[in-house]
């Protein structure tokens, strides 16, 4: 294996892990320079390894997902007759210092050599994703891992839904590697050394960062905005103009398949299938409510505020 063990994580604190992870680029972290992590932007990312913005704490699914890994290694081992060897280190690049790894383990396949091994956890929900493959997200992850030490292949295990156990075999490719590491290298040298802020795109995960820096706004002030605002107002109003007519063909079509359903529920085609269901539902009228009892209505009304974004 060609990384550098940079430190031991034997005894290590989790305060500790976390500071080490901040010197680089994890493998979690190549996900989201691809964007392919639709919780976390590039912008995201670079705050934090720019020290501000503190990480987010892990939740619920991080959490089980640590617990389980054990388990997972276990029953890997059972179905494959595969060895997972704990690697507890953090692991450096030897010519990229910026790409750091810590891996789930270490596993020898008498075929392919000494490989990586990954164990993951998902909700049922994510089923659907893993039929064929892992996800992308995950693929950018190992191969970031594969780069760094220099190794051919790996392996990816997962339990679904709590009951559903699948694991995949990823072989090493080259092409990807590349790529990544051109990405992470750009964004460590040209963004996170040069404290230069990357460009922030159109996902959630940028969307919900800039709610988060610019949550109110100051009543009645003007910027005169650059030149260059112009052309983004253009193409605001050209996507605008695309969504809009999307829209329409989308109904349009849907239209014509709810007037072929009639009043069937369900329809089926070359294993296709689309539904047009009954729903039954309860809403509270809140208006009927405060006519009625406006004094009761005030004791529970509660203020909020949102920032609006207009292009005129």
């Amino acid at each position: 294996m060609q990384a550098i063990e940079l430190i031991s994580t034997e005894g290590m604190s989790h305060e500790e892990w976390l500071s080490w992870r901040d010197k680089g680029l994890g493998g979690s972290d190549a996900a989201v320079l691809c964007g392919l992590n639709r919780y976390k932007s590039p912008m995201e990312l670079w705050l934090e390894k720019t020290g501000q913005q503190e990480p987010k704490e892990a939740g619920e699914a991080a959490y089980w997902g640590t617990i389980m890994e054990t388990i997972i290694k276990a029953e890997f081992n059972r179905r494959t007759g595969l060895d997972v060897a704990p690697v507890q280190a953090i692991l450096q690049h030897q010519q990229y210092a910026f790409m750091l790894a810590n891996l789930d383990g270490l596993v020898v396949d008498p075929i392919h050599g000494k490989g990586i091994f990954e164990a993951k956890t998902a909700n049922v929900f994510l089923a659907p994703q893993f039929e064929q493959d892992i996800p992308e997200m995950y693929q950018a992850q190992v191969h970031h891992y594969l780069a760094l030490t220099g190794l051919s292949h790996a392996y990816v295990a997962v339990l679904i839904g709590g009951n559903a156990f699948k694991y995949f075999h990823i072989r090493r490719n080259d092409e990807v590697i590349n790529l990544l590491i051109q990405l992470e290298k750009n964004f460590w040298e040209n963004h996170v050394l040069a404290n230069v802020p990357p460009e922030l795109d159109g996902t959630k995960a940028s969307s919900e960062l800039l709610k988060q820096l610019y949550p109110e706004g100051r009543p009645n002030t003007h910027l005169e905005l650059p030149e260059e605002a112009m052309s983004m107002i253009e193409e605001f109003e050209q996507a605008k103009d695309d969504e809009a007519e999307a829209t329409e063909r989308k109904e349009a079509m849907a239209n014509k398949l709810k007037e072929m359903l009639g009043v069937n529920e369900i329809g089926v085609v070359n294993g296709r299938s689309v539904a047009w269901k009954t729903v039954n539902s309860e809403r509270f009228n809140s208006k009927s409510f405060k006519r009625d009892y406006p004094d009761l209505h005030e004791q529970y009304v509660s203020q909020s505020s949102y920032r609006r974004f207009t292009v005129k």
